[in-house]
């Protein structure tokens, strides 16, 4: 549990005792009154910043509680240390439960039990387009269509997972270092929810795979993964700005993707996507 000290729970007052140290195994935690003695006892900021830094104890300081401190004798380096440890939860990369705070992106669940680990996925964007079917539409006229595709680079994606994939998006906060990275979808704008990713099942070409973004014909022309494309997936929010999401349906061998246009650029954006791929074995 994150403790909490201030200045008036911890009824600050300088200890004239020499300081007893204890075996690690029952260190006591820090306290603004260990820090005071510490520093009464001359062991130096570095020493006393290093103890803050590792010792994991969490100090909320008023601004009366700061003033107090400085006429007790700490140093504005070591008060400074103290207000850091307050920065706010740290994140990570790879803890399997969902509740813990993550660096903002899209994760699989891999593994079961005390093996279960996230692992993050990189994207790709592609601005690379073909077209499909042009000597059909040539030869009818147009009453054929003509496909419009974006390639990414690459036969197989770095992540594999299995048919019954578990993801979770971590959109909780936009202005984490990284996120804007991640979820920038426009000029100032960004995605915040699965609905505005569509899954695809992506074509393996020699070298690179493929996804229909348009198709053109007499009638006219669309922009967009086709409907016949999208493969349906489940959202479920755990808590705010963290969704889990699932596939509708068992996913087949194959490649597969999370894609969402780029505003901006392109058949309405479609021809600049963001894809998160992976691959089922």
């Amino acid at each position: 549990m994150t403790k909490f000290f201030t200045l008036e729970t911890a009824g600050i007052g300088l200890a004239v005792a020499s300081l007893a140290f204890a075996s690690p195994s029952f260190a006591e935690s820090l306290t603004v009154d260990k820090v005071l003695e510490l520093n009464a006892l001359q062991v130096g900021d570095d020493a006393i910043i290093a103890k803050i830094q590792s010792d994991g104890t969490v100090f909320d300081l008023s601004t009366d509680d700061i003033i107090e401190l400085r006429k007790k004798g700490l140093s504005s380096g070591v008060v400074a240390a103290m207000l850091k440890t307050k920065g706010g939860p740290k994140v990570s990369l790879d803890s399997p439960d969902p509740m813990v705070p993550h660096a903002a992106g899209l994760y699989v669940l891999e593994g079961e039990g005390a093996a279960a680990k996230m692992n993050k996925m990189n994207f790709t964007v592609s601005s690379q387009a073909k077209t499909g079917g042009l000597l059909g539409y040539a030869f009818t006229g147009g009453i054929a269509s003509m496909s419009v595709k974006v390639a990414i680079q690459n036969d197989t994606a770095p992540v594999k997972t299995n048919g019954t994939p578990r993801f979770y998006f971590f959109f909780e906060n936009t202005t984490q270092e990284g996120a804007a990275n991640t979820w920038a979808s426009g000029a100032n704008t960004f995605v915040t929810s699965p609905a505005e990713f569509t899954l695809v099942q992506l074509m393996k070409k020699k070298g690179r795979r493929e996804a229909r973004v348009g198709s053109m014909n007499i009638a006219g022309a669309k922009s967009g993964v086709m409907d016949k494309d999208r493969l349906a997936f489940r959202a479920n929010e755990v808590r705010p700005g963290v969704y889990e999401v699932t596939p509708a349906q068992p996913l087949q061998p194959g490649e597969y993707g999370f894609i969402f246009s780029l505003g901006g650029a392109g058949t309405g954006g479609a021809l600049t996507a963001r894809i998160f791929d992976f691959s089922v074995g």
